[in-house]
This record gives structure tokens, sequence and C-alpha cells, in this order.
């Protein structure tokens, strides 16, 4: 969401002529990129290319190197070695970095002012930002237009901060955990915005907790895990790999896991009565199921999800160096 660093004014973005075909363009370049803090090495020899036009979803758990990846893209870090490019210059040129649009979780701006206000003063910083008009429209906060910042709802804030992200028309987008701590009808309805974004050919590249908002939003999947690219596909691939079955279902009556025990599965959820486990006989744990007497409703036997997948991929980490980078990734985060 911060604005470019602009110096000066007589400079012009080096954005593409619309009849030049541009659909392969790289946006993003990270070429065995490596960075370390002080003894971790918080990415590995990354090699990554984003082109023009797509919606990439980095995923990975906390400390995998996702953050840092972005750090790099961002030019606010620097790669102990390798090398990343950002429309082709590096990631600290004004030119390039014009072209950015970046969401965090958390933003410093005036809280005292006016949302349209805001949306006028950081469209300021661009060369060619969007109409505000469009930016509240974009971001559902047409009603909210004259509110000061600090008497808005959780859910506006976010919606607020997003305003702040395209009122430059960004070309690139990076969002950081956008929908975090909404409810879930405002995340629904900013997901649908997100979309629309990205409907005009913009390239987006998100970070989420919530996986089941990679698969909707993203057509392609990057998992980093241990400062390594571990998978890049999209959703439907990554989910392909993962052999086996969700089976779902309500019981009538308590149920615990000691009713289970026994059953083929790789993995058990309980939730009250509801029951969703992963499994790679479906039809012999429905069979004992009902042998067992059990009575059941709202059954339903699908393919492994996005979830269950990432759990797979990324279940043989070193928890020691995890957590080491993760609290090494916090002291960064919070420099930056």
């Amino acid at each position: 969401m911060s604005p470019p660093d602009l110096e000066a004014r007589d400079w012009r973005p080096d954005r593409p002529s619309p009849s030049v075909p541009t659909v392969m363009e790289p946006v993003v370049e990270l070429i065995q990129a490596r960075k370390r803090y002080g003894s971790v090495e918080a990415l590995r020899g990354v090699d990554l290319t984003i082109h023009r036009g797509e919606v990439v979803a980095m995923l990975g758990p906390n400390g995998a190197g996702k953050t840092t990846s972005i750090n790099l893209m961002l030019g606010l870090r620097r790669p102990t070695s390798g090398q990343v490019r950002l429309f082709g210059r590096d990631p600290g040129d004004r030119r390039a970095r014009s072209r950015c649009g970046v969401m965090l979780q958390e933003s410093g701006v005036p809280m005292g002012l006016r949302v349209r206000e805001l949306v006028e003063t950081f469209r300021a910083y661009y060369p060619n930002p969007m109409p505000t008009a469009r930016v509240l429209t974009f971001a559902g906060l047409e009603a909210q237009a004259h509110v000061p910042a600090n008497k808005l709802s959780g859910g506006q804030l976010r919606r607020l901060y997003y305003a702040l992200s395209i009122c430059g028309d960004p070309e690139l987008l990076f969002l950081d955990e956008p929908t975090v701590g909404l409810d879930v009808e405002s995340r629904r309805a900013f997901l649908d915005t997100i979309e629309e974004f990205a409907a005009e050919g913009k390239t987006i590249v998100l970070t989420t907790h919530y996986l089941e908002e990679a698969d909707r939003l993203a057509r392609r999947v990057i998992v980093i895990d241990q400062g390594r690219i571990i998978a890049d596909a999209p959703p439907s691939e990554i989910k392909s790999q993962v052999a086996g079955k969700r089976v779902r279902f309500d019981c009538v009556g308590p149920i615990d896991e000691a009713a289970l025990r026994g059953l083929p599965y790789r993995h058990l959820e309980l939730r009250g009565g509801h029951v969703q486990m992963l499994t790679n006989q479906p039809e012999e744990v429905l069979r004992e199921v009902f042998q067992r007497g059990l009575v059941i409703r709202n059954l339903e036997v699908v393919g492994a999800d996005l979830e269950e997948a990432f759990l797979a991929l990324t279940a043989r980490r070193a928890p020691e160096l995890v957590e080491v980078e993760g609290r090494q990734l916090e002291t960064e985060e919070a420099a930056g």
C-alpha cells in the first residue's frame, strides 16, 4: 500500500505500449535468489518468474520464506546473492515501483482524514492514478467516502487499505493476507472485488492462510517450505498429488474418536457431531461405519482440497529451523 519513493516529477514510468503483445512478459523474476539473516538461510537459491496477467498465491508455513520472497520482490530487502527483477529492472527503481500496489495487514495512515481525502492523497504519488470515484467503487467504499478512517469498522478499514493499494492503477498488486480478521460475509464480498480487479488483466500476488481463498482466486499456487519452492502448479494439479478422498458426515447422536478407532483413515477431525476424514479407502470406511450402527446424514465424499495437499507437501518440516527462522522473519517484518 505504500507509495513509491518519488524524488522528482520529471520521469515517466515505462508502461508498455498497448500495441505490443505483453502476455508472457516477465513481471517478477527471482534468479537463484538467496537471503540470509545471520546464521539462518531464509531463501535457498529460489528461481521464480511471474508473468503479466497471472494471479499467483504464495503459500507456506510460518517462517518458510514467503515473506522474504515478497520483500525481495518489492525491493524492501536485498538478496544475499542472486538477482531480483521487477518489470525487468532493479526492484528499487522508482520506474518499476510506481507500477506496483501493496496491501499490507497493517498500514500507517492518518486516521483522522476522511476516506476520500486519503485516496486523493495517495493518488497524488502516482503518475497515472485511477479516478477517485472508480477506486471507491472497486473497494466498495462509496457510502463511506466522507467518513474519517478512525470511524470505520474493521472490514471497512481493510477495504480502505485495499483502495489505497489500487489507487495508482497498478499493473502488479501484492496482497498480504487481504481478508484476515473479516467475517464470512465481508470476506466473500471482498474476494469478489479482488476478482473484478484481476479480470482487468492485472498481475496479482497474494499470501493467505485461508487456503480456500487461494483455491478460488489463484490460477497458480507456489508453495515455499524451508526456503525452497516445493510446488508450483495450478491448484487442481497440486490437489491431484494427494491420494485419497475426503469423507464428511454428521452423526445423529454423540460421537467420539473411540467410535471410529480402527478405520483406515489418515487424518480425522471431529467437531461436535460433524466428522471429516481423509482416507484412501472411502468405501471400506463407510462400510465399517454402517456395520458399527452409526446413524449418519449429510454424507459427502470428494477429492482432497488444497489445504490437505498443502499439509501433505509440507509434512517433512524441520521444526527447529522453522522456529528460528520464524522469529527472525518477525523481526524483519517489524523493521520493514
